[in-house]
């Protein structure tokens, strides 16, 4: 069974949001839109889109977006089937989250790794 096929987004809370987002936005020229990240889109070796993106994303630390870890960040890893690569890692005695969220967005299931940090899994819906 494939697991992990990507990076699907990073995701990290600071205590000045605005800020920091400002900065990446001037200094580093990442498209910072209003809702706190931005999306890559994927290319080919020739620069011409192709289906993927990944999501980078500064959020507010007050939030608990991440618990129950603790780490001010989380990592989004691409997947080709959630729902069997949960039931591989529950069986493989990993500490996996008892939901699977399915959206318009796909699907989304989180476990924690041996130091705490949580992980998204995410199944991006067909044809992304």
């Amino acid at each position: 069974m494939k697991r992990v096929t990507g990076i699907g987004g990073i995701f990290f809370n600071s205590p000045d949001p605005g800020t920091l987002r400002a900065w990446y936005k001037t200094h580093l020229g990442i498209d910072v839109q209003e809702w706190g990240g931005a999306a890559f889109t994927w290319t080919d070796p020739e620069g011409t889109p192709i289906a993927g993106t990944t999501i980078w994303s500064v959020g507010d630390a007050k939030s608990n977006a991440f618990a129950p870890s603790t780490a001010p960040f989380m990592v989004n890893y691409r997947v080709a089937d959630v729902h069997a690569l949960v039931k591989a890692l529950k069986s493989e005695g990993c500490n996996v989250l008892d939901k699977v969220d399915e959206s318009e967005y796909g699907k989304f299931a989180w476990v924690l790794d041996p130091d705490g940090n949580k992980v998204e899994l995410w199944e991006p819906p067909a044809g992304q």
